[in-house]
């Protein structure tokens, strides 16, 4: 299974339970990257069935991380 880092214009290949490749994962908050994984349930990315919850944090990871980079992202 092939799988993109989900940060904005990077197409680095990482695992498919990951997000994130390591540079933009290492640019969250701490606090978010807890919450990534306190919503994420093992196999979601199998079965593509996450969370809603996981799914808004997800969001606003992503766009943490594009804001950090200069892009608009939707932030509030």
């Amino acid at each position: 299974m092939t799988h993109t880092c989900h940060a904005e214009g990077c197409s680095k290949a990482v695992p498919p339970k990951y997000l994130m490749c390591g540079k933009h994962w290492a640019m969250l908050p701490l606090s978010q990257q807890r919450e990534i994984w306190r919503h994420y349930r093992p196999g979601q990315e199998v079965d593509k069935r996450p969370s809603i919850d996981y799914l808004r944090v997800m969001k606003i990871a992503v766009d943490l991380v594009a804001r950090a980079e200069g892009h608009q992202g939707s932030l509030l």
